[in-house]
């Protein structure tokens, strides 16, 4: 019973925050939509900061286990990451990244909410790094090119939110394209087979500006349409 009910109070709250934002949700209501009464909430709780932190460590813990299984079956690819995305941007109850929005409402940096945003993020630069590896791209520059990437991933969470539109996903993962054409050209990858397309690195050659023209048939072709949404938002 008291496994129960912590996890009613968990999926009411994470359900809550980030349809309505944690500032906007009071304990009350959440004890009322859970149906949790109050002498058991503080049994799980000392109180709402508390909750916060649970919610946020959980949907970190899912949130990069769907995104991880999902670009696996996409392909595994970095790219990859962008066509998972366009699947979330299309879901009726997308409201952005829960937890740029905890970094947003929770303004202090030494606020234990954002603490735990802030290492989600760093969290999937270091997925986004190993998959740049696993394609051949060095050790030494997959990071840097990673933190590029998941800056993409950031605006195009954005820009989808505000614009209510799938479409930032496909123009972010056309951006990541060119970036990675760019880097296995310059020597960013181990071999030039890591490159995220073949046309990509042959059209680049001639001049240093070559990436960038390079970079409109490409986009064309990267575009995927949106798959079916996933469970969890």
């Amino acid at each position: 019973m008291a496994t129960r009910a912590r996890a009613r109070l968990l999926d009411t709250a994470e359900a809550l925050f980030y349809a309505e934002g944690v500032r906007a949700v009071g304990v009350e209501r959440i004890l009322a939509e859970s149906g949790v009464g109050r002498a058991s909430f503080y049994r799980h709780f000392t109180g709402k900061d508390e909750l916060v932190v649970a919610v946020l460590t959980r949907r970190d813990r899912d949130w990069r286990a769907w995104l991880a299984a999902r670009v696996a079956e996409l392909g595994g690819r970095p790219l990859d990451v962008f066509d998972a995305l366009a699947e979330r941007f299309a879901r009726a109850d997308f409201r952005g990244c829960a937890f740029i929005n905890a970094i947003v409402e929770s303004a202090d940096p030494g606020s234990s909410a954002h603490r735990v945003a802030v290492a989600h993020k760093e969290r999937v630069i270091g997925y986004v790094a190993g998959l740049l590896g696993d394609e051949g791209y060095r050790p030494d520059g997959a990071v840097g090119l990673a933190r590029r990437l998941v800056l993409l991933m950031d605006g195009a969470i954005v820009t989808a939110l505000r614009e209510g539109t799938p479409a930032p996903a496909a123009e972010a993962r056309a951006i990541a394209a060119a970036l990675l054409a760019a880097a296995a050209t310059s020597g960013g990858a181990a071999s030039t087979t890591a490159a995220p397309t073949t046309a990509a690195p042959t059209a680049a050659a001639p001049t240093a500006a070559a990436p960038t023209a390079a970079a409109a048939p490409t986009a064309a072709g990267l575009e995927d349409p949106c798959a079916a949404p996933a469970a969890r938002g």
